[in-house]
């Protein structure tokens, strides 16, 4: 399973490394991570830069379940969800599922691979860095090559 974590409130880089244990804490294990990278946000642009961040990690759980439990660790770290809240909006955290193996499934709660993901630069870049011979369950393309698209979004790797 391959994940995004992302922040632009308060200590960010605190905010990612709590995330980090946090699933760790619940048997998920992280078996690669990329550097961080502070990046432009996108869709909402008058917010603060995030950084950002991929991991591979290694779950029993099923999509759904894990699903839950990022939501609950969000929470618990801080994030606020719900009406008058711009989504993509400021955050102290989020946790996207980008990858879940070959698995691809849309339902009401949850899209694998993440809908977004073949054209966000903040998410490819660092996914790249970890996993370069990775593909596109769905399409079956590098994810390298999804990169030329998006170059003219802005980041910095630290």
């Amino acid at each position: 399973m391959y994940l995004s974590l992302g922040s632009n409130l308060g200590d960010r880089k605190a905010n990612l490394e709590r995330a980090l244990a946090a699933l760790e804490a619940e048997s998920i294990r992280v078996t690669a991570r990329s550097s961080f990278y502070e990046t432009q946000p996108q869709e909402v642009w008058e917010q603060p830069w995030f950084l950002n961040l991929a991991v591979a990690c290694e779950t029993e759980y099923l999509p759904l379940q894990f699903l839950v439990i990022s939501q609950r660790i969000e929470r618990e770290l801080g994030r606020v969800r719900g009406p008058g809240l711009k989504p993509k909006g400021p955050r102290l955290i989020d946790i996207d599922i980008l990858l879940y193996g070959n698995v691809v499934m849309q339902n009401l709660r949850l899209t694998i691979p993440h809908p977004r993901l073949p054209v966000r630069r903040f998410v490819l870049e660092p996914l790249v860095e970890i996993a370069p011979d990775l593909r596109h369950p769905g399409t079956g393309r590098y994810l390298r090559d999804y990169l030329r698209k998006v170059r003219g979004q802005q980041l910095r790797k630290l």
